[in-house]
C-alpha cells in the first residue's frame, strides 16, 4: 500500500467512523463554527477539569477531510492541557492525516475543527 493509498484510508476511515462523535451530557466549553465556502460546520464540547481535558467530543456535518479532521483530532486531545492544544499545528493536522499536501480549500476544511477547540477554550459555556 503507498502512501496515498493510506491517506485515502485514514480519511475514509474517520469520515464513516467518526470517533469522539456526539454531545457531551456535561461540558465546560463548547463552540459552533462553520465554513460557508464549503458547507462544513462543527459544534465542540470539551470538559475541562484543572487545565486538562479530561473529555471532548464534536457533531459536525461536512467533507470527508473536515470529519476526519475532527475525529483524529478529537481523539487526541484527552490529557492534553489548555497550552498544549493551543500549540498544535497546521503540520501536526496535517500529520496525523498522513498527508502534507492539500490545497487551499481543502486545507480550510482540515483546520476548521482545530480553530472550534481554540474558540471553545477561549468561550466558556
Amino acid at each position: 500500500m503507498d502512501e496515498q493509498d493510506l491517506y485515502k484510508e485514514i480519511i475514509l476511515d474517520h469520515y464513516h467512523h467518526p470517533r469522539k462523535s456526539g454531545k457531551l451530557a456535561a461540558y465546560t466549553h463548547s463552540s459552533h463554527i462553520d465554513n460557508p465556502l464549503c458547507g462544513d460546520t462543527i459544534d465542540t464540547y470539551l470538559r475541562v477539569t484543572d487545565g486538562v481535558v479530561v473529555d471532548a467530543s464534536f457533531i459536525a456535518s461536512g467533507c470527508a477531510i473536515s470529519i476526519a479532521s475532527a475525529s483524529i483530532l478529537f481523539e487526541s486531545l484527552l490529557g492534553k492541557t489548555i497550552a498544549q492544544i493551543q500549540r498544535i499545528t497546521t503540520e501536526d493536522i496535517l500529520a496525523s492525516l498522513h498527508t502534507h499536501q492539500l490545497t487551499p480549500a481543502r486545507l480550510k476544511c482540515a483546520l476548521l475543527p482545530l480553530e472550534a477547540v481554540h474558540r471553545a477554550l477561549i468561550i466558556k459555556k
